[in-house]
């Protein structure tokens, strides 16, 4: 999933230039790569220090560029982690990070919150349920946007029905509606 949000990324890298972008669970950093080359003021967060050491180092490897880390627990983020988020960011990368169900609550939350009102969720997966769970709920509170489907460079040998990558991209309403940030805490969906 990674790979392919990257693809999507170097496709049309004037889109991320100069924009403030956070990259959720980078992984080895690919995403953040395409992100940083494409002119990204990038940070990257994850609850793994050596993942977050690790995807630093490869990306002043392959483009001479070190993003910003932080180490956050996105189920449960620190208020260190809303400081440094601000007004939120313009764009929010996030590829493969939806496994549980129990996950969907708490990163619809941390969305909403983060990524500021007109700003965007790039969110790469491969079609388990609770990533198809969020995407529909987030429709519902309001974000559009258009997905596109990748056949997947590393088909899954074990289930088939992940052999396509969805790359949705989710734009906030400008505004914050009823439903918005106000009553999260309130057991909205």
């Amino acid at each position: 999933s990674g790979i392919e949000l990257a693809g999507v990324i170097a496709r049309d890298p004037n889109v991320l230039y100069a924009r403030r972008v956070l990259e959720i669970g980078p992984g080895v950093g690919v995403t953040a790569v395409a992100a940083l080359r494409a002119g990204a003021d990038l940070v990257l967060a994850d609850s793994e220090s050596g993942s977050l050491l690790f995807c630093a180092f490869n990306a002043l490897d392959q483009a001479s560029m070190e993003p910003t880390t932080v180490r956050v627990n996105w189920r449960q983020p620190s208020a260190t982690f809303f400081e440094l988020a601000g007004e939120g960011f313009s764009l929010v990368l996030a590829a493969d990070v939806l496994y549980e169900d129990e996950d969907v609550k708490p990163f619809m939350a941390l969305i909403e919150r983060i990524v500021a009102p007109g700003g965007e969720l790039w969110l790469a997966e491969p079609g388990r349920d609770p990533a198809t769970r969020f995407v529909k709920a987030m429709r519902k509170r309001g974000w559009r946007g258009t997905e596109e489907k990748y056949d997947s460079l590393w088909p899954d040998p074990h289930d088939h029905d992940l052999d396509v990558v969805t790359v949705h991209r989710l734009r906030r309403p400008s505004t914050t509606s009823r439903r918005g940030r106000s009553d999260l805490g309130q057991g909205g969906d």
